[in-house]
């Protein structure tokens, strides 16, 4: 138990669904038939004025929290598909799969469901890779444009050893990402933010309550899914996507630093950008959700690209 007398967190995911369902979204849940289960916000009503824009989420929480400072920012612009990943939220599987690729099978097929022809796709930090496997898999048959967003996609598992990341092990990794104590929680929040917000004068049942709500249900499941991130990855292997491809990185992201935003960068070419944001760490979507989403506007409706770091 938390400890406290009400969870605040739910209280938060409730907030945060009133948010959802005020704009212009509803959850919908598909069976995949497969012992596989994907929980999606959708459009409650489409426009065929409106382009599809597909977000994918990373660790730390559910959709709801990652997307909220943003949701109201794109539902005028965008027909809006917020899926959970599997482990997160409502979705779920009994497949033993924990790759980024069969993550990226189940949003398809979601998709596919939804009647959705064409997507853009923004994968934050691990939904980024998702979302590249995504546009490797489908080409521009289904996957219009990328915005990959503080994802290691150009990681190799030698990185880990060789000292680019804060932590060498990959046990550790899943230590502060999936976190069980209020210390890696807090610890998880300095790494994430480049200015973290004030969490340690909090009760600590408060710490304990996130925790109990964001990140027990399916937790080897998610710890499983760090390690498969790594696992035998090297950059010779990766796919060149044919999209378009926006790259934005926080300019002090710990979680996956800058330099694999380059290293992307390097990889696809002329076919790409990197965009960094000032001040920012990996959760620039949370720290400049202002400047994030004038960035997206300007890629994927204006047609104009951002000023290139």
């Amino acid at each position: 138990m938390s400890g406290c007398l009400f969870s605040v967190t739910e209280t938060r995911n409730r907030c945060y669904r009133s948010a959802f369902s005020g704009s212009g979204l509803r959850s919908t849940v598909t069976d995949l038939k497969d012992g596989s289960v994907m929980q999606c916000w959708v459009p409650k009503a489409l426009s065929e004025a409106k382009p599809n824009l597909l977000l994918i989420h990373g660790f730390g929480a559910n959709a709801l929290w990652q997307w909220g400072d943003i949701i109201r920012h794109v539902t005028p612009l965008f027909n809006v598909y917020v899926p959970d990943l599997l482990f997160f939220g409502a979705s779920y599987s009994t497949r033993r799969d924990r790759t980024d690729r069969f993550q990226a099978e189940c949003v398809v097929r979601v998709m596919e469901a939804q009647g959705v022809r064409r997507v853009s796709l923004v994968g934050f930090s691990y939904g980024g890779f998702v979302a590249y496997c995504m546009a490797a898999m489908c080409g521009d048959v289904l996957v219009e444009k990328v915005v990959v967003c503080g994802s290691g996609v150009c990681m190799e598992e030698r990185d880990l050893k060789e000292g680019l990341f804060p932590v060498t092990d990959l046990d550790e990794a899943a230590d502060i990402l999936v976190p069980r104590t209020p210390s890696k929680l807090l610890q998880l929040v300095r790494y994430t933010f480049f200015k973290p917000p004030p969490l340690a004068w909090l009760p600590s049942c408060f710490l304990h309550d996130f925790i109990e709500t964001m990140c027990r249900d399916y937790e080897q499941e998610k710890r499983e899914m760090i390690k498969a991130i790594a696992k035998d990855r090297k950059l010779s292997d990766l796919p060149k996507i044919s999209q378009r491809t926006l790259i934005i990185w926080g300019e002090y992201d710990q979680v996956f630093p800058l330099e694999l935003g380059h290293r992307l960068k390097r990889h696809l070419g002329n076919n790409a950008q990197l965009v960094v944001i000032k001040n920012a760490g990996h959760a620039l979507n949370v720290e400049k959700a202002k400047e994030f989403c004038s960035i997206l506007k300007s890629y994927l409706v204006d047609l104009q690209l951002p000023q290139e770091s």
